[in-house]
């Protein structure tokens, strides 16, 4: 498959801020990528999103509070912004 799949597990390079800029992850910064299936997602919108990526694609979305964190203690409240490449997937 070009894409991942609902239970796909990917491996990603991202950086993620609320709206206001304020940033609240990079693993550019943390120096390595992110290993997570996307079942296991708490943001839906970044679960979907991640479904149309291809291999080596990077993409800048936009993704609303309903479809990110809220309700989330540990993560941001209100849309989130995220830069995402997608490095590989399985």
């Amino acid at each position: 498959s070009k894409t991942p799949g609902p239970t796909s597990k990917v491996k990603i390079a991202f950086t993620g801020w609320e709206t206001d800029g304020r940033l609240f992850r990079s693993t550019i910064l943390e120096g390595r990528p992110s290993i997570m299936p996307l079942d296991r997602i708490s943001s839906k919108g970044l679960s979907e999103a991640l479904q149309l990526m291809t291999k080596g694609e990077k993409r800048r979305y936009w993704i609303p509070a309903e479809l990110a964190y809220k309700g989330s203690p540990n993560g941001p409240q209100g849309m989130i912004v995220m830069d995402i490449e997608m490095l590989s997937f399985q």
